[in-house]
This record gives C-alpha cells, sequence and structure tokens, in this order.
C-alpha cells in the first residue's frame, strides 16, 4: 500500500483552539473476495486531534466496500481498520499470561469471565425483550449470579468461598442502599445525566444500575482477599487465638481499604479526562467543567468506596465466625 497527503488545511476556533485536516490519497491491494489481488485508489480525509478519523499508514489492514462506477471502474469507501489480528494477540498474551501465573485458577477465570459477558449480554437482552421489567432489578440478578458464578469456579466449593459471596453481596447491595438513600435525601441535587439524554430510560435508574455492578468487583475483591488471608493464618496455626485472628484481618484490612479506594477513584475518574480537556479548551469555567464530568464519577468512586470499607469489617467477622463456630476448630 502506498500514501500521499495531497491536501494540508490548518482552522482555528474562536477559542484559539487550532487543528489541521489532511486530505490522503491511498493506492491499496485487495486481499481476499471477488477483486482479489487487484489494485484501487482510496482517498482519506483526518484531522490532526483524530477524534472522529485517523491517518492510515503503509501496512494497514482496511476494511473496504466495493462498487463499480457507470464506466466500470472499480471505486472503494473505506468502512474501518482491520484489528482482529493486534486484537487476537493482546488476547492470546493475556490468556497465556493468566495460564502461566494461575495455572487451573488462571483457567476457571477465564471461563468465569467469559461466562459473566454472556451474563451481561444475556441480562440486557432480557431487559430489552421484556421492556417492562426494572433493570435495576435486571442488575441485582445478574450481580448475584456474577457473584456465585466467578468466585465459586475461581476459589471452589469451599467455605471461604461461601463466606466472600455472602459479605460480596452484602457489602454491594447495603452500598448501593446507601447511595440510593443519600440521592432520595438530596433529590440529586448536583448529579448531571446529561450523558444519558439520549436514552428514554430515567436516568436514575441507570446510574443506579452502573453504580451497582461498578461497585461489585472491588466488593469482591476484598472480600476474597480477606476470607482467603483469614483462612490461610487459620490454616497455618490452627491454635491461633479469636483475637489474634482478628487483629490481623484488621491489619490486612487496613492495608487494602487505601489501595483499592484510590484505584476505584482513578479508574473512574480517568475516563472523564478528554471530556474535562474539551470543556476546557472551549472556555468552560473550571467548576463548571468538574460539575458537569465529575459529579455521577465522584459518586460512582464514593459508593464502591463505602462498599470496600463496609465489606471489610463484614467478611473478617463472617470468616471468624465460621471459622470458631461450634465444631469447625479441631
Amino acid at each position: 500500500m502506498k500514501t500521499n497527503v495531497v491536501e494540508k488545511n490548518k482552522s482555528a476556533d474562536l477559542n484559539h483552539n487550532k487543528d489541521t485536516v489532511y486530505s490522503q490519497e491511498i493506492f491499496a491491494k485487495i486481499m481476499n473476495g471477488k477483486y482479489k489481488g487487484r489494485l484501487i485508489h482510496l482517498e482519506n480525509t483526518y484531522s490532526y486531534s483524530g477524534a472522529y478519523d485517523q491517518k492510515y499508514t503503509v501496512g494497514t489492514d482496511l476494511f473496504v466496500s466495493l462498487e463499480k462506477n457507470s464506466q466500470h471502474a472499480l471505486n472503494g469507501t473505506i468502512e474501518g481498520v482491520k484489528r482482529d489480528k493486534q486484537v487476537t494477540a493482546v488476547a492470546g498474551l493475556f490468556i497465556l499470561i493468566l495460564l502461566a501465573i494461575g495455572r487451573k485458577q488462571g483457567f476457571y477465570s477465564i471461563i468465569s469471565l467469559f461466562i459473566n459477558i454472556v451474563l451481561l449480554i444475556g441480562a440486557l437482552n432480557v431487559y430489552l425483550a421484556l421492556g417492562n421489567v426494572s433493570l435495576l432489578a435486571v442488575c441485582i440478578v445478574a450481580v448475584v449470579l456474577f457473584t456465585v458464578i466467578s468466585l465459586l469456579l475461581v476459589s471452589g466449593n469451599k467455605e471461604k468461598t461461601h463466606v466472600a459471596i455472602i459479605s460480596t453481596l452484602i457489602g454491594t447491595f447495603v452500598s448501593l442502599l446507601i447511595a440510593y438513600g443519600v440521592m432520595q435525601l438530596t433529590d440529586s441535587n448536583g448529579l448531571h445525566y446529561e450523558g444519558m439524554e439520549f436514552v428514554t430510560i430515567p436516568p436514575q435508574k441507570i446510574f443506579m444500575s452502573e453504580v451497582l455492578i461498578g461497585s461489585l468487583g472491588a466488593v469482591m475483591d476484598v472480600a476474597i482477599t480477606i476470607t482467603s488471608s483469614v483462612y490461610e493464618l487459620y490454616e497455618k496455626n490452627k491454635e491461633i487465638a479469636h483475637k489474634d485472628l482478628l487483629k490481623s484481618g484488621k491489619e490486612i484490612g487496613g492495608d487494602i481499604m487505601g489501595a483499592m479506594t484510590n484505584i476505584l477513584f482513578f479508574s473512574y475518574i480517568s475516563g472523564t479526562i478528554p471530556m474535562v480537556l474539551l470543556y476546557l479548551k472551549n472556555g468552560s469555567p473550571l467548576g463548571y467543567t468538574f460539575s458537569m464530568n465529575f459529579s455521577l464519577e465522584v459518586i460512582r468512586a464514593l459508593t464502591g468506596s463505602i462498599g470496600i470499607v463496609l465489606t471489610i469489617p463484614i467478611t473478617l467477622y463472617l470468616s471468624i465466625l465460621f471459622i470458631f463456630r461450634k465444631g469447625n476448630r479441631k
């Protein structure tokens, strides 16, 4: 494939944001189909910012729709970039690393991930098909299934897994109830749902469903970490005193609490950076920019953080309760 830039136009808006638009001429070879092996001339327009377009270079595989004009010459229109090789390579690398490090548990993690993806797609299809069912109710059922299937597959059908499942569900739903209660008391003041304006569903329901599913991952991680740690301490020393096990569990919980809270915060906030830059570069005040873009993300992060903080003592006390219950300790 050969490419040439045949035209370049510079532009600037009222806020002095500058961009350059390029016209690109491409000579490409058709790799499959009826016209395999034939050369074709294509045109592409792209900008320096590259928000809705991109520059194509030699070696890039493209999807092209073909048609013949009135003179029976072959014309083509670029539909997009063919990325299946890169996606397959990255996915393969991820699977290999997971299997190399996790071995059997890594294999079950892959199965769990696949099942959860299928469940999520299925839950959304059920909601769209039924129509009169609450999205939040569908997500609640999905969250229960996510939790049970994921933890049973990864950790096995063990007592500590059962504790982690119970703790995860309690922590997730309690944090959701707290978030819902606060939103009801404040009448959602300060929250901006403009990003959901084209969805013909009350945005509050969508947001609560997002919060529920978003909190689940962090809460589940904390629950299984605390449970595994407490049970491992007990397995190493079955004569350990109740108070010593509790103290060790609290120290472990304290160590992971800050890290997990920061992970949640940065994960949610990072997704808003492009929109924040767009607002600021177009002259929007800093306060307005942050309120429009960060309000929902902060609530998501806070709800997840509440779930993490609540899950640590819930998991710790449940684990110790199961360990020291009658007949369990030898």
